[in-house]
């Protein structure tokens, strides 16, 4: 499971980095000839999304290593390190993008409409359809903040290019201030996401327990078995994508050293098979 996770995730990587390199080029040229805000700020996209696919390359390479003695329970969290990079990236891109489009919303747009606009658009559509399909499908087979940002991405890009093309269409009929409405728009989007990626990631990296929902169905296996008095306490640990459990139960002193570590042998055993569990650690306390 961990192996095809860390082969899709490459891939996911690989094929963001080729198509989003192609786009980049073809939305620049387009995009500054005809001098179309929009396509511009829809070509820096492009480069903060080169740099994500980049980064979900490197961080997935680093998350794949196996633990040691210096990192006993993996290098999981790397995933968390290079999303929060793309979620700074693209903070950074958005910046200068609604710079660019405040400017040229004050100042007047000197878009020129011509139907190599129009057919960038709609190849760029295309091609990040393709690109969120397939890390869709990807995510479904495995959990993994990489490609969940890359699959947000791609769908904001597929939306984000479609106001793209409007505003070129608008551009035919003497509308040309929607073309760096649709920047600003852009920008905003695109920083809105890229907060959105970088919280996510801190609250992992600052050790944010596991959801509700896992931690209830943790909470009903505990209390399936009989010999257990009370919970005395349970707290987690991420590690990339999944967690590390810590319990402390109480059960009857009158029970054996080997019935104890029986009992947590057990519990360690049905709460491993979540699907969120990386490792669970049960400890005993006698009452």
């Amino acid at each position: 499971m961990e192996e095809e996770k860390f082969i899709l995730t490459k891939k996911a990587g690989i094929y963001g980095i080729i198509g989003n390199i192609f786009l980049l080029i073809i939305k620049a040229i387009v995009g500054f000839i005809f001098k179309s805000q929009a396509m511009i700020a829809d070509s820096f996209n492009s480069a903060g999304d080169i740099f994500a696919s980049l980064m979900t390359f490197i961080g997935n390479k680093i998350a794949s290593m196996p633990n040691d003695e210096d990192h006993n329970f993996g290098h999981g969290k790397a995933e968390y390190i290079f999303s929060m990079f793309i979620g700074i990236s693209m903070f950074f891109i958005a910046a200068k993008l609604f710079y660019n489009s405040t400017y040229t919303l004050i100042l007047g747009s000197s878009l020129q409409f011509s139907w190599l606009l129009i057919i960038v658009c709609i190849v760029t559509i295309i091609t990040k359809v393709m690109l969120y399909i397939y890390t869709k499908i990807a995510l479904k087979k495995c959990n993994n903040i990489l490609l969940s940002s890359n699959m947000k991405d791609h769908r904001n890009d597929c939306i984000l290019t479609t106001f793209t093309l409007i505003s070129i269409i608008l551009s035919l009929y003497g509308i040309y201030w929607f073309d760096s409405v649709v920047g600003l728009g852009i920008s905003i989007w695109i920083a809105y996401t890229g907060i959105s990626i970088f919280l996510e990631s801190y609250n992992v990296l600052m050790d944010i327990s596991i959801d509700e929902k896992t931690k209830d169905l943790i909470l009903d296996i505990i209390h399936s078995y009989k010999d257990i008095k009370k919970i005395d306490s349970i707290s987690s640990s991420p590690v990339g994508a999944k967690f590390i459990i810590f319990i402390t139960i109480c059960v009857d002193g009158n029970l054996s050293t080997f019935e104890s570590h029986d009992l947590a042998n057990s519990i360690e055993e049905s709460i491993n098979k979540l699907e969120n569990v990386y490792k669970t650690k049960v400890h005993v306390e006698p009452v």
